[in-house]
């Protein structure tokens, strides 16, 4: 699972023309899942994504407070090319998650996130729909993070602090 997370002076996506999403100062999220993502993949990403430090503290200190400390909102939006590869010059998603797997998969992880935060401060585009995500990039500031990786054609696999029964609560 991977999540690109873009800090922001505000977000929304509109879909046919019409703001279905926004938010205020806070992180807007892209998020691609993988095909051997697992519920501990989702659970990796969502305490990262609540315990990162993004944001300046009261005296201006940088990469002091998280999302939470703020109080700020996140908007998530599913990206399945995120996990692309290239077959020459055209993309292959053959990595990412399958549709209708990915949509029950997505729906859990922004429950998640919503049951380690505060649920209406978390929103998110329309799966599966054309979209257009506006964002006010604050910094710029941008980051990916990427969960444990599942795929077994790999050798050298990365551990997570997870793994070692760390907690999600923020």
């Amino acid at each position: 699972m991977k999540a690109l997370i873009q800090r922001v002076m505000n977000a929304k996506v509109i879909v046919n023309g019409e703001v279905i999403s926004n938010i205020e100062q806070g992180l807007c999220i892209l998020i691609g899942i993988s095909k051997y993502d697992t519920v501990k993949d989702m659970e990796y990403i969502v305490r990262k994504i609540l315990s990162i430090k993004l944001f300046d503290d009261e005296s201006s200190k940088r990469w002091k407070k998280t999302v939470v400390d703020k109080q700020f909102e996140i908007l998530c939006v599913s990206q399945f090319t995120l996990y692309n590869t290239w077959k020459g010059n055209k993309p292959d998603f053959h990595n990412a998650m399958p549709g209708d797997q990915s949509k029950e998969f997505y729906e859990k992880f922004l429950q998640m996130l919503k049951d380690a935060y505060v649920s209406d401060k978390i929103k998110d585009g329309l799966f599966g729909a054309y979209m257009q995500v506006c964002i006010q990039n604050d910094g710029p500031v941008t980051f990916e993070i990427e969960s444990l990786d599942k795929d077994p054609s790999k050798s050298n696999k990365k551990t997570t602090s997870l793994e070692a029964g760390e907690s999600i609560d923020p």
